[in-house]
C-alpha cells in the first residue's frame, strides 16, 4: 500500500510543484498576519487579552497530498482499530500522526469499511490534529464509519471548537462509554457529531480561561461574555440547545454540573444531531423528492423500533433494517446512495468478501502439493 501511496504521490508532487510555480508567478506574497491564539491553556498571562475572541487565521495544512506537515498526538493517549470493539480488532497505539504512519495504521480498515478512535485526555491542538488526520485519511480510503471514543475532562476552548468543526466535517460518531467522562471543553466536542452515544458522565461548568487578567467582576464578565457568544454560536451551528451555554455559565468553574439523560435527550447532546438530519433531509428532497423522504422516514421509524439497534450486534441490526427495505422501496434506483443503510450493506459486502478470501487462502494452505503438510505428503 506504502508504494503504491508513493507514486501517486510522485504525480501529485510534479502537479502541485508545476501550479506553485505559476502562482507564485502572478500573485504578490501576503503580509504574515499576527495570531493571537485564544485558548483555555497555560500560557503566561498576556499584557493585554483582547475583548472579543475573534478566531485568527490559521495556517492550513494541506491533508490532500502525501507530503503532511509532522504532527504528533501530544499530552493524550489516542488508538486506533477497525472494528467497533476491542474483542474483534485490538487497538494499535497511535503517536505519529504522519501520513505513511496513518496509512500504515489503518490500512486493515478497507475491509471492514470502520475507523475506531479511542482517545483519553485533554482537549488541545494535538487532539485537533487527530481527528482532522484520521478524518482526511477516513474519506481517502472510503471508510464510511468513523467512531470516536472519547474519555476527557476538558481542556481548551478553541482547540474544541476547531476539533468539533472537523469531526462535523467528516460525519463522525462520537461515544462517551461506561466508564469514561466527557466535561467542560469536551462537551464541544461531542456537540458536534452525528450521532452521539452517551453511557460515561457529561458535565459542564463555567468555560474561562485558566490565566486570566481580569480584577473585577466586570472585566471578568467581559470576558466570559465573549466566550458565551462564540460557545452558543457554536452550539447553534451544531443543533444543540442554548440552554446549555447557559447552564455552563451559572456553575463555578472549580464545581461540575453532570447532566441526566434526560437533559442530554433535552438539549440535543444524545443521539442523532438534528442539524445534520435536517441538512440531510433538505439534499435527500432536493435530490430525490418528497416521496423518498417520506418513505426513508417512514422505513427509519420501523427500523428502530424492530430491529433492536441497542441490544444487538450492528451485523443482526443491519441485516433486520436490509430484510424490511423491500416494503418501503429501498434501495431507490434514483437515489442508490441516499437509500436507508445504503453503508451497512456496503460494509457487509467488503466483510462477507473478507471472510471467502480468508477461507479460499485457509483451503489453500491445507491442499496436498501446496506446501502443507498433509495426506500424501512427507515433510522434510
Amino acid at each position: 500500500m506504502r508504494a503504491w501511496w508513493q507514486g501517486r504521490g510522485m504525480r501529485e508532487a510534479i502537479a502541485a510543484g508545476i501550479a506553485s510555480l505559476l502562482l507564485a508567478a502572478c500573485t504578490p506574497a501576503p503580509e504574515p498576519a499576527a495570531r493571537v491564539p485564544v485558548t483555555l491553556g497555560e500560557e503566561k498571562p498576556a499584557a493585554h487579552i483582547p475583548a472579543l475572541d475573534v478566531p485568527q487565521p490559521q495556517p492550513a495544512d494541506d491533508l490532500g497530498t502525501t507530503r503532511w506537515p509532522a504532527a504528533r498526538v501530544g499530552s493524550g493517549h489516542a488508538q486506533v482499530s477497525c472494528e467497533r470493539d476491542d474483542r474483534d480488532d485490538p487497538p494499535r497505539r497511535l503517536d505519529s500522526l504522519e501520513f505513511f504512519s496513518l496509512v500504515d495504521a489503518m490500512s486493515t480498515c478497507a475491509s471492514t469499511g470502520l475507523v475506531r478512535l479511542q482517545y483519553s485526555g485533554r482537549i488541545d491542538a494535538g487532539f485537533t490534529a487527530l481527528v482532522e488526520r484520521v478524518g482526511a485519511m477516513a474519506q481517502r480510503m472510503d471508510l464510511p464509519e468513523r467512531i470516536l471514543d472519547i474519555d476527557s475532562a476538558g481542556g481548551h476552548i478553541e482547540e474544541a471548537i476547531r476539533a468539533g468543526d472537523a469531526l462535523a466535517s467528516t460525519r463522525w460518531t462520537v461515544r462517551v462509554r461506561k466508564g469514561a467522562m466527557c466535561h467542560s471543553a469536551c462537551v464541544l466536542v461531542l456537540a458536534a457529531a452525528d450521532d452521539r452515544k452517551v453511557d460515561g458522565d457529561v458535565g459542564v461548568h463555567r468555560l474561562m480561561r485558566d490565566r486570566s487578567n481580569a480584577t473585577s467582576r466586570a472585566e471578568l464578565n467581559d470576558e466570559l461574555r465573549a466566550i458565551n457568544e462564540r460557545v452558543r454560536e457554536y452550539f447553534e451551528r451544531h443543533g444543540v440547545a442554548l440552554a446549555v451555554a447557559d447552564l455552563m455559565m451559572t456553575v463555578p468553574n472549580r464545581r461540575l454540573r453532570l447532566l441526566t439523560p434526560a437533559e442530554l435527550d433535552e438539549f440535543g447532546l444524545q443521539g442523532r444531531n438534528a442539524a445534520q438530519d435536517d441538512l440531510e433531509r433538505i439534499v435527500a428532497r432536493r435530490r430525490c423528492g418528497e416521496s423518498f423522504v417520506r418513505r426513508r422516514d417512514a422505513f427509519q421509524r420501523e427500523y428502530e423500533k424492530r430491529c433492536g439497534l441497542e441490544g444487538n450486534s450492528w451485523k443482526e441490526v443491519a441485516r433486520c433494517g436490509l430484510g424490511l427495505r423491500g416494503a418501503y422501496g429501498f434501495p431507490d434506483a434514483k437515489c442508490p446512495a441516499e437509500t436507508p443503510l445504503a453503508d451497512a450493506e456496503r460494509r457487509l459486502r467488503l466483510e462477507d468478501a473478507h471472510q471467502e478470501q480468508v477461507a479460499a487462502q485457509a483451503d489453500g494452505a491445507a491442499t496436498p502439493g501446496s506446501g502443507a503438510v498433509g495426506a500424501g505428503t512427507t515433510p522434510r
